[in-house]
């Protein structure tokens, strides 16, 4: 089930990063970006730690913070 979860879940990134991500243009502040980020947490750590992980991420987008290359541990 948990599987089947991640493939829902990352289909959803997908359509964000094909029909909503171009409509407000380039405007990350990491690389890989936040959505990348988040499908590589989805299928390394499953669904319970990778979407911590995405979201701890999401969190720190936002104009105080720095940004930059941030890579999936």
């Amino acid at each position: 089930m948990s599987n089947f979860l991640v493939k829902i879940m990352i289909y959803f990134i997908r359509f964000y990063q094909k029909f909503l991500s171009p409509l407000k243009g380039p405007s990350c502040r990491f690389h890989p970006t936040c959505s990348q980020y988040s499908i590589d947490a989805l299928k390394k750590y499953g669904i319970l730690k990778g979407t911590y992980l995405s979201i701890k991420r999401i969190l720190k987008c936002h104009p105080f913070h720095a940004g930059g290359y941030d890579p999936l541990k």
